[in-house]
């Protein structure tokens, strides 16, 4: 039920859809079908307007509904699956730009949240924002130690305003659901729901501090790329206190070149950057957009700005790592099982169908140079045609497929022969050799022993319960057995199959207590790993075949 409130939104939403000559949007639905012929009454219907193309109406509109809408489209335009390339594109143009609120406002918000004055904790607090987005603003200022620093800080009464609007989109989003002829297809209010977390998560500045820690740890003392310190102290839910940087934007390319950065490195060192936290931390940036990085003469990178971090499971890593290796290698079959393996697509998808789906797409792109082939709108691609076999698009997989984009737009800007295939492809392969190869076996072994260790006083127990329940079990089917062929001879469990059913669950018990003493220290680690696998192998064997008679 919509409430008097919601239908003022409502009705203020429509008109600015109006203003910008969107007035189709509205007539098109189901809802207001009947009522298409009042377009015929409208003013402008008479007069011909020179309107820009649609994708720059929705933009204009989202602009001129308020911050959060405008950052409802941002998100919006990473769903390429979804929306057509042209007004994916344009809602990629939205800036997070908003008048700033007064510094008094931001002073008073500061020391609400520390429970104290600014001037105990800073010997410098400047009232002029540094910088005003839709919903915090930062500020400069000084610590007592002589420490620069930026303040961030949340909008006064954003929380509301977002709780209002994410209410008014929810409701728009079942209308269109119900009542427009795509709304099924796309799914709507499931998009509303992603928006959701995201925005809320932005909400809480501890967690961004927190993802900023994170980063900062995995990229200690790198040459590649430098993450400001928090300060925890002074970090609370609406504020967040950081060590102020210096740099120049990475956009300013001429500004960069002037300073002898060279442009190739810092294009491939970007892929680097990115395939790194994607593979070997993941844990990666996620809004890694041109305003978030800046780079120091050196050459190095320095990221702000950790609202949105995405990860993997470690199975999605492996089965996105094997999909790039066989695009590399143009083997369609294969991406079409590790699809249907990783269970991105239904499990009865016809394989030979996908298969040819993929090859339609990818063909042509394969046809260009290397250095003219985008990787993020062939993902992009990719994605739009498993649509059509019902695959699910996975959240982390568009923030991977986004953080993508932005991290290749950004790349052939500053050097447009990056080729970022052959950039890839080598650390794709190494990453796959340290994985499913045997160092790659041992460490998780290693990570894993801590609870192994933990069980290991149980196995002796495990194995007599394991023993007593199997020779219940053979004595039940022998009785069975004999009791059929008129007999009431019930023998025990046969000595041989005793022997081995005990020798089996020794063997797998003595084999455990090898990976406890650790392999490593008494036998070389390739050997050690060999027999702990044929420790458990052979158990098992011995165990399971026990009292199994011929036919």
């Amino acid at each position: 039920m919509i409430g008097p409130r919601q239908a003022l939104r409502l009705f203020r939403i429509n008109w600015v859809l109006l203003q910008n000559g969107l007035d189709e949007v509205i007539l098109a639905t189901h809802l207001f079908r009947p009522l298409r012929w009042v377009k015929y009454l409208l003013p402008w219907h008479w007069v011909k307007r020179d309107l820009p193309a649609y994708p720059a109406r929705v933009r204009m509109a989202l602009e001129d509904l308020g911050p959060i809408f405008v950052k409802f489209g941002q998100i919006l335009s990473t769903r390429r699956d979804l929306l057509p390339d042209d007004l994916a594109v344009e809602l990629a143009k939205l800036q997070d730009r908003v008048p700033p609120f007064p510094g008094d406002a931001a002073r008073a918000l500061i020391e609400k949240a520390w429970g104290c004055s600014v001037d105990d904790v800073l010997d410098h607090f400047d009232p002029t924002p540094l910088a005003s987005a839709s919903i915090a603003q930062v500020h400069t200022g000084r610590l007592k130690d002589g420490t620069e620093v930026v303040v961030k800080v949340l909008r006064p009464g954003i929380e509301r305003t977002i709780r209002q609007d994410l209410g008014l989109m929810y409701t728009v989003a079942h209308l269109a659901e119900r009542y427009w002829k795509d709304g099924k297809r796309l799914r709507p209010v499931e998009v509303v729901r992603e928006y959701e977390k995201t925005i809320y998560d932005e909400l809480d500045l501890q967690r961004e501090a927190a993802n900023a820690s994170q980063i900062r740890r995995n990229w200690i003392n790198s040459e590649m790329l430098y993450i400001p310190e928090v300060f925890w102290d002074w970090t609370r839910p609406s504020v967040m206190v950081m060590e102020r940087i210096y740099g120049t934007p990475v956009s300013d390319v001429a500004a960069l070149k002037a300073q002898g950065v060279s442009m190739k490195v810092l294009g491939e060192r970007g892929v680097e950057i990115f395939f790194t936290q994607v593979f070997r931390d993941n844990f990666f940036h996620a809004d890694m957009h041109p305003g978030n990085i800046f780079v120091e003469p050196s050459g190095r990178y320095i990221s702000i700005d950790f609202g949105i971090v995405g990860t993997l499971t470690t199975e999605d890593q492996r089965y996105l790592a094997e999909n790039l290796l066989a695009f590399f290698e143009r083997d369609y079959r294969r991406v079409a099982e590790l699809h249907v393996e990783s269970g991105w697509v239904p499990p009865g998808t016809r394989v030979d169908e996908f298969e040819s789906a993929i090859r339609t797409v990818s063909e042509p792109i394969f046809e260009k140079p290397l250095a003219e082939i985008s990787f993020g709108h062939f993902l992009v691609r990719l994605f739009q045609t498993a649509r059509r076999f019902n695959m699910e698009i996975q959240p982390q997989l568009v923030l991977l497929e986004k953080t993508l984009l932005n991290i290749e737009g950004l790349g052939r800007q500053l050097y447009p022969e990056l080729d970022l295939w052959t950039t890839a492809k080598p650390y794709m392969e190494r990453w796959m050799k340290d994985q499913i190869g045997l160092k790659g076996l041992f460490d998780r072994t290693k990570r894993n022993i801590y609870s192994v260790a933990d069980q290991a006083p149980e196995l002796p127990l495990i194995a007599y319960r394991m023993l007593m329940a199997y020779d219940r079990r053979v004595r039940t089917e022998e009785a069975t057995q004999m009791t059929k062929a008129g007999s009431r001879d019930t023998r025990p469990l046969a000595g041989g199959d005793a022997v081995r059913a005990i020798g089996g669950a020794t063997v797998v018990v003595s084999g455990t207590l090898v990976l406890l003493l650790g392999p490593g220290q008494w036998l070389p680690e390739p050997f050690g790993i060999g027999l702990v696998v044929s420790s458990y192998l052979a158990g098992a064997w011995l165990f399971f075949t026990a009292g199994r008679r011929p036919a």
